[in-house]
């Protein structure tokens, strides 16, 4: 099939490549010129794994290529996706805030409108507040009166890190549909991504986009409820991987999600929580839990200064702290709602001196951390620290040399928020161990 994809970031990108590979002769339009530019010289704006490849195999095949412009790209095209941000809007009057902008939504489809072919399928891709699939119709309609074209809600779900594998591995997609044209032609788009063991949920259109709202915020749910059953296993007793295992053993309950930590971060769980609630609020309804679990957040992003401090002697000022990882997950440079943002200027605020180093995400971290001292690894970011703190679990922090890291350090401190070590690895290369809600937590 012939797919325009409407916007180069995050979802856009993996999902053109992703289509692309699949045999679908896709074009990507992105309004910013420079980003054009930077794609056709095979620079990606952010880290994701095996996406340049992917990129560099479909562009190379003719599959995929890239356009500033609608005009001349959408003529001939079946499947318009939008894919474009859709960021959190702060309102005053509202406590929580978070309600989604839609601005860019709604440029796309105007732009979309005024060349939209006939009998194309325009598939809203980004995330959005339930009814915007119907508004946008609408939208469209009023500029084209008499116009045929099909309108669907098909919410991606795809996580930082892993994005490639989960678009073509799904486990299911969704699709909101209101008609048996728009059904089709998204059958007929995902038929290669689609076995019987990852079925195409054919759905309303307002329940596609509530259904991606509620996903997230349930897994913030899950993330949110593991941190507070470690702080209980500290308090009282109890290993929290061994209290995840019980859970994730369920299958009403199952395994993900369910790891300690510092709190959840990056661009869809805070954001999708708060807008979920915004939404909430404007139809009249309150939703306790979701405003508990953005509370919950919160507070273990702030506690997290305190317990580093403590395992530092009890006194901030002029405690050198050496962080390890910033991004708010491994695998990815996203630094949006990471805890380190949080965690980092609590701890300056109290008078320490933060070094840290992250495999990718320092250059984006630079500007929003400043004040931090950016080292060149590990073992640089570590030397002369009081306290080692390890924020995100990236995979070369697990055959790092613990003796080695120690013996550069000034104090003998390991907070490891991410539970990456043991006990007695640490403890063997000489480190004050500090755990989050395990047996050996000291």
């Amino acid at each position: 099939m012939k797919i325009a994809m409407i916007g180069g970031g995050y979802v856009g990108l993996v999902s053109a490549a992703c289509l692309a590979h699949f045999g679908h002769e896709v074009v990507c339009i992105e309004r910013d010129a420079s980003r054009i530019a930077a794609l056709e010289r095979g620079e990606l704006p952010f880290y994701e794994p095996g996406l340049e490849a992917l990129l560099g195999e479909t562009r190379g095949a003719g599959m995929l290529r890239f356009s500033a412009e609608l005009a001349g790209c959408i003529e001939d095209r079946e499947v318009a996706f939008i894919a474009v941000g859709t960021p959190a809007r702060t309102r005053a009057r509202d406590v929580v805030g978070g309600s989604a902008d839609l601005s860019d939504v709604e440029a796309a489809v105007d732009a979309l409108a005024a060349v939209l072919p006939e009998g194309c399928v325009v598939a809203m891709k980004s995330t959005v507040p339930v009814g915007t699939a119907d508004a946008m119709e609408a939208r469209i309609r009023r500029a084209r009166p008499g116009l045929g074209f099909e309108m669907v809600s098909n919410p991606e779900f795809l996580r930082q890190g892993d994005a490639i594998r989960d678009f073509i591995r799904p486990e299911r997609i969704v699709v909101g549909a209101s008609s048996e044209r728009g059904r089709e032609a998204m059958a007929a788009l995902y038929h290669p991504f689609a076995p019987a063991e990852a079925p195409l949920i054919f759905t309303d259109r307002r329940s596609a986009e509530l259904g991606k709202y509620a996903a997230n915020v349930f897994l913030a749910g899950k993330v949110a409820l593991i941190g507070e059953v470690a702080d209980l296993c500290e308090a009282g007793g109890g290993d929290v991987e061994v209290v995840a295992r019980i859970l994730g053993g369920d299958a009403r309950i199952g395994a993900g999600f369910l790891r300690p930590g510092p709190g959840f971060g990056g661009s869809c769980l805070p954001k999708d929580a708060k807008a979920l609630v915004s939404m909430a609020r404007e139809n009249g309804v309150e939703c306790r839990v979701v405003e508990a679990i953005l509370a919950s957040n919160e507070a273990r992003k702030a506690a997290m200064a305190a317990r580093i401090v403590a395992a530092g002697g009890g006194a901030a000022e002029g405690l050198r702290v050496g962080v390890l990882g910033v991004t708010f997950k491994p695998e990815t440079d996203d630094m949006r709602e990471a805890p380190a943002l949080t965690i980092v200027p609590a701890l300056q605020a109290a008078g320490a001196v933060a070094r840290a180093y992250d495999p990718r995400g320092m250059a984006t971290a630079a500007a929003l951390l400043p004040g931090v001292a950016w080292a060149s690894g590990a073992k640089d970011a570590l030397r002369g620290a009081d306290v080692a703190v390890v924020l995100t679990e990236w995979r070369e922090f697990r055959s790092l040399d613990l003796a080695g890291l120690r013996g550069v350090m000034r104090g003998d401190a390991l907070v490891d928020l991410r539970n990456v070590y043991r006990r007695e690895e640490a403890e063997a290369a000489g480190f004050a161990y500090h755990s989050i809600g395990r047996g050996d937590a000291a």
